[in-house]
């Protein structure tokens, strides 16, 4: 039986969104089975092995086995946002010397957790405080960086704020 064609444009679109709803709706069933405060704990850690494998996959794709610099592991997690949410985040990545400071202006998964009313919005925040790491130690598992997160939309800030910096 033949398929039906469908443009990698809209497979692209057709994969985001279902990714997404997929993320969305694993999350609500496990308050629904578990209770909030539960399910937050549980989705960071599951964000957060998730986000490992993420990394690794495209390093993979890149063919690379990390990142050459701080820089350039921004660089592989914007491709990244790029590929797996395109216009569902927008996001500016800076480097000012030894130091990067990301800007998060549009958030998918914050977006969503406005949308789904539970009493708190902040769980794709506690996730994400956690994926960093995971993100930047898969991406430069020889570097001892320190992320901050001193604004995030979760807690009523404008924009989300990172800034990834070289520990002691």
């Amino acid at each position: 039986m033949e398929i039906y064609p469908i443009p990698d444009e809209k497979k692209v679109r057709m994969l985001r969104k279902l990714a997404l709803f997929w993320d969305g709706q694993w999350f609500l069933q496990t308050v629904q089975k578990f209770g909030l405060e539960e399910a937050i704990e549980l989705n960071a850690l599951v964000r957060t092995a998730f986000g490992r494998i993420e990394m690794r996959t495209i390093l993979k794709a890149l063919g690379k086995k990390q990142a050459d610099d701080l820089g350039d592991a921004l660089r592989i997690v914007a491709t990244h946002a790029d590929l797996l949410l395109g216009p569902g985040v927008k996001a500016d990545y800076q480097m000012v010397d030894d130091r990067a400071r990301i800007l998060v202006r549009r958030c998918a998964a914050y977006e969503g957790a406005k949308r789904a009313l539970l009493p708190r919005q902040d769980q794709a925040c506690v996730a994400c405080e956690t994926l960093w790491d995971a993100w930047l130690q898969a991406l430069l598992p020889d570097e001892n960086l320190i992320v901050r997160y001193p604004q995030r939309q979760g807690k009523g800030d404008p924009i989300c704020e990172f800034i990834v910096e070289k520990g002691s």
